[in-house]
């Protein structure tokens, strides 16, 4: 699955469809500034929230952090648990917050 720009993103959310928006971020980096993903820690808690998602391995994930390295991590760590729709934000949210500004 390819990635998702933060354009098209947007676009979706603003559309509302239903997608599951996971921020692989701290939590302090959360609470600053998120655009409703559920907060899973690629330190932390990512394992445990692949192994929540079980049984939604064909739902489209986005996975997104800071700058999209993070995030680029935890596509790979759900493609190895079974998921197969997984997408990372290009860019992260540096990149949506110079486009869009606060959310």
């Amino acid at each position: 699955m390819t990635d998702i720009t933060a354009q098209e993103l947007k676009e979706r959310i603003d559309r509302g469809d239903s997608l599951i928006l996971i921020d692989v971020r701290e939590p302090y980096e959360h609470t600053e500034y998120n655009i409703g993903g559920q907060l899973a820690s690629l330190q932390t808690s990512l394992p445990y929230k692949i192994m929540e998602l079980a049984g939604k391995e064909n739902q489209e994930i986005i996975v997104y952090c800071r700058s999209g390295n993070r995030s680029g991590i935890a596509k790979q760590m759900f493609i190895k648990a079974g998921f197969n729709n997984v997408r990372n934000l290009l860019g992260g949210m540096l990149y949506w917050r110079e486009l869009f500004g606060p959310y």
